[in-house]
């Protein structure tokens, strides 16, 4: 390990928060085996490699469940850490899994279970429409904005940025209506494998893996009815329950953030359907008091394996 993160992690100790009692939940949606211009902040097999290594050796990697069980219990140690993904991506078995056994470093994955076997996420349909598309621009009117102009592969990325935060807080029926009007348009072949299959979601569990629940579909609940609300969350999880033969006890909200993607509602939803603990995208750590159907999660996005490390140190002192 170089030098400058040994001193890193050395300073890390003067934060009262890293020396015990504070867990720190860090969120992925996918690791790319190489480099992808559509999607510049998702981290790379080499970059995650690191990041876990650094886990590995400078904090304590826990599992959700005994995560949570020993922050209530009081015995959490020092730099407790928690792995979790989001979504049910194809390459989180395919190249996070090794890693994550690589480091000895255990993870949760929360999986929509709507897209399983072939389906495809409304987000990555937006994004690799506009990846595929010829001709000089693109007609984005299907989703409220205007046409754009199409340069090669490496300028694409914001357009599909946009497209994404233009359509995102819709209910979902509208927003697939749109998306579906825009994939007409452009009339092209998409990929059909960038999500998981039943039968690599019973192997995630089997590598000692948690599997949780992330809906059927990934709505914002917060636009649904309570009874589509109660739909999702527990139709993701019965249906995941019906692929594994086994209880599903944690839960991830879509997008996660409190009042703008779900709502108080939802949270005691969650907490009456059976699920033992819940996870949003609130920045900080959690500790005993926290709300363990709203625990925070987070990531550094740092590029350097200093800058990341003493991110995630810093963040144990910001307690939700």
């Amino acid at each position: 390990m170089p030098f400058a993160t040994q001193v890193v992690s050395a300073l890390g100790l003067a934060l009262p928060g890293t020396r015990a009692g504070r867990l720190l939940i860090l969120i992925y949606h996918r690791v790319h085996a190489q480099p992808d211009t559509m999607f510049p902040r998702e981290v790379t097999a080499d970059r995650f490699d690191w990041q876990m290594k650094l886990l590995n050796t400078h904090c304590a990697p826990v599992s959700l469940g005994d995560g949570v069980d020993r922050m209530r219990r009081g015995t959490l140690p020092a730099r407790a850490v928690v792995v979790t993904f989001d979504d049910g991506y194809a390459d989180n078995l395919t190249v996070a899994v090794p890693i994550l056994q690589k480091h000895m470093v255990p993870a949760t994955f929360f999986v929509s279970t709507g897209f399983l076997d072939g389906g495809r996420m409304w987000n990555d349909t937006v994004v690799e429409t506009i990846r595929r598309a010829h001709g000089p621009d693109i007609d984005l009117s299907p989703l409220g904005l205007s046409r754009e102009p199409l340069g090669p592969e490496a300028t694409r990325g914001p357009i599909a940025g946009r497209a994404l935060v233009a359509i995102k807080h819709l209910h979902p029926v509208e927003r697939l209506e749109r998306v579906q009007c825009l994939v007409e348009s452009v009339a092209t072949d998409l990929p059909g494998n960038l999500m998981m299959t039943s039968q690599q979601v019973r192997q995630v569990a089997a590598s000692g893996m948690e599997v949780g629940g992330h809906t059927v579909n990934h709505p914002i609940l917060r636009a649904l009815s309570e009874e589509e609300a109660r739909a999702e969350i527990d139709g993701g999880r019965q249906a995941l329950q019906r692929i594994l033969g086994s209880p599903v006890e944690s839960f991830a909200y879509p997008n996660g953030r409190y009042g703008d993607d779900y709502t108080l509602r939802d949270r005691d939803l969650v907490a009456s359907l059976g699920f033992l603990r819940a996870v949003a995208t609130t920045r900080g750590a959690a500790h005993a008091r926290s709300d363990i159907f709203q625990l925070p999660r987070f990531t550094p996005w740092d590029r350097t394996p200093q800058r990341w490390l003493a991110r995630l140190l810093l963040a144990f002192g910001d307690a939700q």
